[in-house]
């Protein structure tokens, strides 16, 4: 598997790139992020590490020109140690995130439980279709369509979705859905669900505010509907 690490400090990536390639992956490294947006679409990687304290073009553009290019899981890297922080991280398309300095063992473990996450996506039969084909997630090319226009989600979105799509009308709490979409071995809390809820409505619905198929339970947590209350 091919890994972007982009980070301005060639130590950072030195360390990042020996850590990983002693498990086997190949490690491309960028310290500028226009270089970056150009490796990746060479490479096509499997997963991007992303410094988000970047010279030129910020950590927080790349991540958004990424995520309108792929699907694929972005590792955030950064100073920046608020919730809120973490949070707005996910909101632009982050699936995990670890705060600097790191260890690079947290960070090869982390590596490994994204990737594994992504690889074993849940399996799900053929093609689910909500109000009339409005709605369309087919599990055979792991693509969601609305209106017949595929929707950009990423892996972690995609996973909520299908998790939330293949029990219909169940109320799930944030824990159940951390849990059930991302394993036991996801380090995250629950505001990540809400970020990533929010992420999904703005993708799949007319109205994100009115929501047709994520609805919010409240006081319990979120489910999926095909038909507004």
């Amino acid at each position: 598997m091919k890994i972007l690490a982009i980070d301005d400090e060639e130590k950072i990536l030195d360390v990042i790139k020996a850590y990983l390639e002693k498990e086997g992956y190949t490690v491309l490294t960028e310290t500028n992020g226009a270089n970056a947006l150009n490796t990746f679409k060479t490479v096509n990687p499997d997963l991007v590490i992303l410094d988000l304290m970047l010279p030129g073009m910020s950590g927080e553009e790349i991540c958004r020109k990424i995520r309108a290019l792929s699907k694929v899981p972005i590792l955030m890297l950064t100073a920046k140690v608020s919730e809120d922080d973490k949070v707005y991280g996910f909101t632009i398309g982050a699936d995990d995130y670890l705060t600097k300095p790191f260890s690079p063992r947290e960070l090869t473990m982390r590596v490994k439980a994204i990737l594994r996450r992504t690889k074993n996506d849940l399996p799900l039969n053929d093609i689910f279709m909500f109000n009339d084909g409005d709605l369309v997630i087919d599990t055979r090319s792991y693509e969601v369509k609305k209106k017949g226009r595929i929707v950009n989600l990423t892996p972690n979105e995609y996973k909520l979705l299908t998790v939330m799509a293949q029990n219909p009308n169940k109320v799930f709490t944030r824990s159940e859905l951390i849990e059930k979409a991302f394993g036991y071995d996801f380090d995250g809390f629950d505001r990540t669900i809400d970020a990533h809820i929010k992420n999904l409505r703005q993708k799949i619905e007319d109205d994100p505010k009115n929501p047709t198929y994520i609805k919010t339970v409240y006081g319990a947590g979120y489910k999926f509907g095909e038909e507004n209350d």
